[in-house]
């Protein structure tokens, strides 16, 4: 018994399992450490982002969301038709191609020549009721384009929504601006253009799934469903309530209205603004319209990869659009319309790259690109100008302001593809080093016009201007959040 208990004395004494706990116990408390540091700086993360996006609400009065989600149904609808009329008219109801270019055509002539008295009605009628009839208008026409069958049908249709678009636009416009706060007319004119492309976007992907041109009865379904749509904005439109105008001196009111389309043509610097966004869009918008002839004959790129760049371009303008009107805010804007240029001719030089060195998928991808980068020139645009011609106009001719407006961007359309068909004709890759160089000297003339405009106009609005709660502190916010979360 002695030298067993003697044995045990010298025998190494088994090893207690307390210590292996005590490394669980320092594992447990070392990962709550760092899942409470990891939380933390994910809760940091979190509030951070959600700050961003609060920095990017547009700040706008409910009837702007009301009139952009009508503009939204709106080109949910032009979506639907637009991409497919030459389609209906050529290939469904057999007219020549002649024909159904001219048929086209028409929408845009008459559209131009009903913007000026378009212009005007909005001023004495007020925009609200102008629109609303042009809505009318549009429902109806499309509602009976599933009844054409001879070309003088088609025509008849075409004007009529030529006229009906001539009164829309100014229209749209005059509203926008009179529900806008003056300060926030720059994100209102942002968050139209993010309306138009999302809704036409949609739109003409779900287009694409139901028209078949062996199929008649498709065509009748899209036209339906965009008269459905103008029905739809057009009962929107009674939820918009524009507010009201700055007083007036009596008598300009009435020597203005007098004189009409006279008054406007005294203002010099609004004249040269229309001059510039005719070069604008003749170099600049228009082009896309030659864009897909010259991507297909000189670079061999399939159709299914132009469509991608239209894609691109939308998806772009979606997502980018918000944050650089954020980015435009109490900067210089023809410094912005400068910037918009320059990037404008890049994408064109990208093209033109890729029709001089390379072919098929590879010049695909870099036009894709450049479609890309032409939606950020777009969104520089889009809360710049407009908003400047919205504050360039007095209340009670804004009307006829923005019909003028709205024809420079028709001038530009009619001329663009004429110019650029007739320069792909003669030489090709002379068109793009061409249209950006076109683009930049009107870059180069909004700087010159910069000096003409009044020193209140010359910057965007910034935001810090606008009286708004105070923006959060992300790591107070996490810090606070963490709290109470441990508690």
């Amino acid at each position: 018994m002695e030298l067993c208990a003697l044995r045990s004395r010298h025998e190494p004494r088994p090893r207690s399992s307390r210590p292996s706990w005590n490394i669980i116990h320092l594992a447990e408390a070392t990962s709550r450490v760092v899942c409470k540091r990891a939380g933390h700086r994910a809760t940091v993360l979190f509030v951070s982002v959600v700050s961003y996006l609060r920095g990017l609400d547009p700040r706008l009065p409910r009837a702007v969301w009301v009139l952009e989600l009508g503009g939204v149904v709106n080109s949910f609808g032009n979506g639907f038709v637009y991409p497919f009329l030459f389609i209906y008219l050529h290939n469904v109801r057999g007219f020549a191609l002649g024909v159904s270019g001219l048929i086209v055509a028409t929408n845009a002539g008459v559209a131009l020549i009903a913007g000026t008295p378009g212009g005007a009605a909005a001023d004495r009628l007020g925009a609200k009721r102008t629109l609303a009839a042009s809505l009318a208008l549009l429902a109806i026409a499309f509602a009976l384009f599933p009844l054409v069958r001879s070309p003088w049908h088609a025509f008849a249709l075409a004007a009529l929504v030529g006229l009906a678009n001539g009164v829309f636009w100014p229209s749209y416009h005059t509203l926008l601006a009179a529900i806008t706060p003056a300060e926030r007319r720059h994100a209102g004119y942002a968050l139209q253009r993010v309306s138009m492309n999302l809704g036409f976007g949609i739109g003409g992907a779900a287009a694409g799934l139901i028209a078949a041109s062996a199929r008649p009865g498709t065509f009748t379904a899209l036209f339906l469903i965009d008269a459905a749509t103008y029905a739809a904005f057009l009962a929107l439109l009674g939820a918009v309530r524009p507010g009201p105008q700055r007083a007036v001196a009596a008598d300009a009111h009435d020597r203005d209205r007098k004189l009409g389309y006279a008054a406007i043509l005294r203002d010099r610097v609004f004249l040269a603004l229309l001059g510039l966004n005719i070069v604008f869009v003749t170099a600049g918008y228009a082009q896309l319209e030659t864009l897909p002839v010259f991507a297909k004959d000189q670079a061999d790129v399939s159709e299914g990869a132009i469509g991608l760049v239209f894609l691109v371009n939308s998806l772009v303008i979606v997502l980018a659009q918000l944050p650089l009107t954020k980015l435009v805010e109490g900067r210089r804007r023809m410094v912005m319309l400068a910037l918009m240029t320059a990037v404008w001719a890049g994408a064109w030089l990208l093209v033109f790259g890729a029709g001089l060195w390379l072919s098929a998928a590879a010049a695909a991808a870099v036009i894709v690109v450049g479609g890309g980068v032409f939606a950020i020139g777009e969104c520089l645009q889009g809360p710049t100008q407009q908003a400047l011609i919205a504050e360039l106009a007095p209340d009670h001719l804004r009307g006829r302001y923005m019909a003028l407006s709205t024809s420079s961007w028709s001038i530009g359309w009619i001329a663009g593809p004429a110019a650029g068909a007739f320069v792909l004709q003669q030489e090709p890759l002379a068109l793009w080093p061409a249209a950006a160089a076109l683009c930049l000297a009107a870059g180069a003339g909004g700087l010159l016009l910069e000096r003409r405009l009044p020193q209140t106009l010359r910057r965007t609005p910034s935001d810090v201007a606008v009286t708004m709660p105070p923006e959060p502190d992300p790591e107070a916010e996490a810090e606070a959040l963490s709290v109470k979360v441990s508690g």
